[in-house]
């Protein structure tokens, strides 16, 4: 249910979507997903942004390991991905949840969201600081690579091109090589 609520949301958005399109795209019965989340939608959309969150984080924790650039091509090829395998249609279910209005007394998705956020960049920082960026470069560089890629996924859809990820991933390596050690010749 939780991932194919996060499918959802990363096509329609937190708004355009009901209880019952969430059930049904994943396949449950629709009393399950009150009996499983029982605060309905706002719950089922937060745990969705959450596993949106740690699949993305695990992905690019692993890429990492081998060099902040290496991250940022493989956070980029994950983005493409998504884009060009639902023909532009998805998107992120994180910045889906985290631009929308929340329900009156529940912010769960947004917090959610604003976490998932945090930790991609708290990862990325970390490794810009382990191949010699300083700390406070580290941390502005890596808030510009989330907001970057966030943005061109959404201008992405709009065009229904990958220009500009393509175009902001090749800026963002120059950023990346420029604040820390690696050897410009990676690319």
């Amino acid at each position: 249910m939780v991932a194919g609520a996060a499918d959802v949301l990363r096509r329609r958005g937190l708004h355009a979507t009901s209880v019952r399109d969430l059930a049904k795209h994943s396949g449950s019965p629709l009393g399950s997903t009150y009996h499983y989340f029982p605060g309905g939608k706002t719950q089922l959309a937060a745990e969705a942004v959450r596993f949106a969150d740690e699949l993305t984080a695990a992905a690019l924790a692993d890429e990492l390991q081998a060099g902040p650039v290496a991250g940022l091509r493989a956070f980029t090829a994950m983005w493409r991905s998504i884009l060009v395998d639902s023909n532009f249609q998805a998107g992120c279910p994180v910045l889906a949840v985290s631009i929308e209005d929340q329900p009156e007394g529940n912010d769960e998705p947004r917090t959610a969201a604003a976490a998932a956020f945090d930790n991609w960049a708290g990862l990325l920082s970390e490794a810009l600081r382990a191949h010699g960026a300083g700390a406070d470069v580290a941390q502005q560089s890596a808030t510009l690579i989330v907001a970057s890629l966030e943005g061109a996924v959404a201008m992405c859809r709009a065009d229904r091109s990958t220009d500009a990820l393509d175009r902001t991933a090749r800026a963002l390596e120059s950023v990346v090589q420029g604040v820390t050690a690696e050897d410009h010749a990676t690319g």
